[in-house]
């Protein structure tokens, strides 16, 4: 498994900033601290005092876009994998707050996450608020603000990090596409079933069940 990465580029304009990050919208990326001069505890603290969630990229602070929508499936879903993964004690589900480093000075966090024991070297739960730590299952409910570039780049940090499946799921198109390596995926569509493969076998779920949480009403 990689341990590092390469040094962060040094961006000259906002322009080639936005479009290193993924052309993402500039409304999400926060300058103070100044870009290029972020750290980890710039997230905790920004979490603690605004409850807003930021990624580490470059030395930059990403604001994490959640829609309701988007939380609703998120939350439905890390509730059915957790009813699989607890039962079993296979490790812990983590929700669309669980920030990792994934290398230094990247931190991101999945909407929803897997990690087997096997990734915890002492069997025991982090204390840190960002520990260094690789989800076997990382997950991303789609907003409208993540662009392709983004979540491709994002992508290919989960898979040199050690992720072993990256599950996209699209609120709007109601699809997931289920990837095992940056650019291998199978789009499903809400009449299919989503399965675990290698890294959580056994596990099934019925995608008109995940997406039926949309169409719920009084």
């Amino acid at each position: 498994m990689a341990t590092t990465t390469s040094a962060p580029p040094t961006y000259r304009t906002i322009a080639e900033l936005l479009e290193g990050l993924g052309d993402i919208p500039p409304d999400r990326v926060r300058f103070r601290p100044y870009p290029g001069t972020a750290t980890e505890a710039d997230i905790t603290s920004i979490q603690a005092h605004e409850g807003r969630s930021c990624e580490l990229v470059d030395g930059v602070l990403v604001e994490k876009p959640m829609g309701l929508r988007e939380s609703l499936l998120a939350v439905a879903l890390a509730g059915l994998l957790r009813e699989f993964v607890i039962p079993r004690n296979l490790g812990l589900i983590s929700g669309e707050a669980g920030t990792m480093k994934l290398f230094d000075g990247l931190v991101r966090i999945p909407d929803v996450a897997y990690v087997s024991w096997d990734r915890f070297p002492s069997g025991r739960i982090p204390t840190e608020p960002i520990p260094r730590l690789t989800p076997d299952l990382a997950v991303e409910v789609l907003s409208k603000s993540n662009t392709e570039r983004e979540m491709s780049r994002k992508r290919r940090e989960y898979f040199e990090s050690g992720v072993g499946l990256v599950w996209m799921i699209d609120p709007e198109n109601r699809t997931v596409r289920v990837y095992t390596s940056p650019v291998a995926f199978t789009t499903l569509d809400e009449t299919a079933t989503l399965d675990g493969g290698d890294v959580l076998p056994g596990f099934t779920l019925p995608l008109r069940n995940l997406f039926s949480e949309l169409d719920r009403r009084a």
